[in-house]
């Protein structure tokens, strides 16, 4: 019987993607705990456990304390992100953007999984930057994380803008950090203009991220929302999926 009605809801997305135009994505931590990169507010996520990591994604704490900075790049240097590899979810989201229907990827994370899955880099709108590629705060310098990752591997445990010698950090949006407007632009637009908007791994609690579903409802679209906990706009969703994303995305992209 669960069986049966699991079904009936993949089919019942997979009859949404089809008659879509335009599917715009919104994906959130919960898609890449498959490959290994667990989530920050979950149950066992990285912040759950240990709320002090919190400091380090924190601006405020990371530009007035060397200590933060410190251990935040020691966590940079042995970070899962860099080694991690798509997951069927992932996959299946590329084959998506393959087939026409995906026009639009919003991601909230910072892992480049979507553009290593094969999903194109233009399609994809990192709204929170990339663990990728370092920026410094002072003169915005930005270039290849493993550049400054080689010089903390070598020792420097705060290293310097080789530049200017302001701080480095991340190329990610800290807490405290505001969102760049252009790509804030690019999410809102393609939310605007989707006519099937899915929400794939995201609490759809940290804004403005969160807000793009209801952009995309009060222009017509249609809204999908998977994720294994509840979320505040699951009684907004023509149908709402708890079951792992890597087995029912692929399952859905499979009937287009």
């Amino acid at each position: 019987m669960v069986d049966e009605r699991l079904n009936r809801a993949i089919e019942q997305v997979a009859e949404l993607v089809r008659g879509a135009q335009r599917v715009a994505g919104l994906t959130g931590a919960g898609i890449s705990t498959e490959s290994g990169i667990p989530d920050f507010r979950g149950p066992q996520g990285v912040w759950t456990k240990n709320p002090d990591a919190e400091k380090m994604a924190t601006l405020q704490h990371y530009m007035a304390n060397r200590d933060v900075r410190v251990r935040a790049w020691q966590t940079r240097l042995n970070s899962p992100m860099f080694e991690a590899q798509p997951n069927r979810g992932h996959l299946a989201l590329a084959e998506l953007e393959k087939k026409g229907k995906l026009t639009a990827l919003v991601t909230q994370n910072v892992d480049g999984l979507h553009q290593k899955a094969g999903n194109s880099p233009d399609r994809v709108i990192e709204i929170h930057g990339t663990v990728h590629e370092y920026m410094c705060m002072g003169c915005g310098d930005q270039g290849p994380m493993g550049v400054v990752l080689e010089r903390v591997a070598a020792g420097e445990e705060d290293p310097p803008c080789q530049q200017c010698g302001g701080i480095l950090k991340s190329a990610t949006i800290s807490f405290g950090q505001n969102l760049i407007p252009e790509v804030l632009e690019r999410s809102q637009a393609a939310a605007a203009n989707c006519d099937l908007f899915v929400a794939i791994g995201t609490s759809l609690g940290v804004y403005p991220a969160a807000g793009l579903p209801m952009i995309a409802r009060r222009t017509g679209a249609k809204l999908v929302i998977l994720n294994a906990q509840e979320t505040p706009f699951d009684d907004e969703a023509e149908v709402v999926l708890r079951e792992p994303i890597g087995k029912v995305l692929p399952a859905i992209v499979a009937r287009m």
